[in-house]
């Protein structure tokens, strides 16, 4: 089985705070995400919709993806978000299916 890693993309709302994380697993933990298991940004700013992410074979390119999102203006993230997501629905639902 190839494995996959996901760049993604958590918001609080529309055009709101930001989150950018890396994950190999990302239904477990976007759900953590959503559920505060961890203390820290995500949890301190309720950014808990998924709103855009990004598959990879590698976690080399996902990493590096990651850092290169990170250091983009607002602007850029936004546009990015609303190119593939334009009604910044939470995209959980539909990964999440069973």
């Amino acid at each position: 089985m190839d494995k996959s890693y996901y760049v993604y993309i958590l918001a609080n709302k529309r055009s709101g705070t930001l989150y950018i994380g890396v994950t190999s697993d990302l239904i477990k933990r976007v759900y953590e995400h959503k559920n505060n298991y961890v203390d820290g940004f995500s949890k301190k700013y309720s950014t808990h919709k998924l709103v855009y992410f990004e598959e990879t074979p590698d976690i080399n390119t996902a990493i590096l993806r990651e850092k290169r999102l990170k250091k983009w203006n607002r602007d850029w993230k936004l546009k990015l978000i609303e190119s593939k997501n334009p009604d910044w629905k939470d995209l959980f639902e539909e990964i999440a299916v069973l």
